[in-house]
């Protein structure tokens, strides 16, 4: 920055990132003064090297606040599970699949697993179509991010929310209200009770 720039000449780029072109260090350094800003190196591996004239004080304050509001913002990604039977009934079935929808408009990834027992472990099918089913039904929210497979005696497949999907879940936090769930009139804030995610349907 300033002075510690060690090229000859830069191609320089003016506050409001007009292209000025390439100039000779030290006629940067004069234009600098002459609007007190610093000339700052954006791209010291570019052939001239890139510096732009811009006030570095403000730049790294505002800088600051943008990274700050960034974490703020951010939602740590969750990874809950669903623990499914091959032949599980209807009721159960939609159930189970109402989870996995507020998971994922809740941001969070959802790991799926098909327990097989007995002779069932030699019917995988039966884990692929219930997998294949699940994921069309939910595709608006999310996507398989691992295809089912059989890890021992269990399929796993792991779905993941859109980016939309996670994004509105990050706005919906920040605004306070709970993802994943619209209140209703008499319901308080909207609060859903706590359900296990990881209970097994027969």
């Amino acid at each position: 920055m300033n002075e510690q720039i060690r090229a000859r000449e830069v191609r320089l780029v003016g506050p409001e990132g007009e292209q000025v072109g390439i100039v000779p260090l030290e006629r940067a350094l004069q234009l600098a003064a002459d609007v007190d800003l610093d000339l700052v190196e954006v791209a010291p591996m570019a052939r001239p090297p890139v510096c732009k004239l811009m006030d570095f004080g403000k730049f790294k304050y505002e800088s600051a606040l943008k990274a700050r509001e960034a974490r703020r913002n951010q939602q740590q990604t969750v990874i809950k599970e669903m623990k499914l039977r091959p032949k599980i009934d209807p009721h159960d079935y939609e159930t189970k699949k109402g989870h996995v929808v507020r998971f994922l408009k809740a941001g969070d990834k959802v790991k799926v697993t098909i327990m097989f027992r007995g002779r069932e472990q030699s019917r995988p099918e039966l884990g692929f179509r219930l997998l294949r089913r699940l994921s069309e039904e939910i595709s608006e929210l999310g996507f398989v991010e691992a295809s089912p497979k059989q890890d021992g005696r269990n399929m796993i497949m792991v779905l993941a929310p859109h980016r939309a999907t996670k994004a509105a879940a990050v706005a919906a936090t920040a605004a306070g209200a709970k993802p994943g769930r619209e209140p209703r009139e008499g319901d308080g804030a909207g609060e859903v009770p706590a359900v296990p995610a990881d209970t097994t349907a027969e």
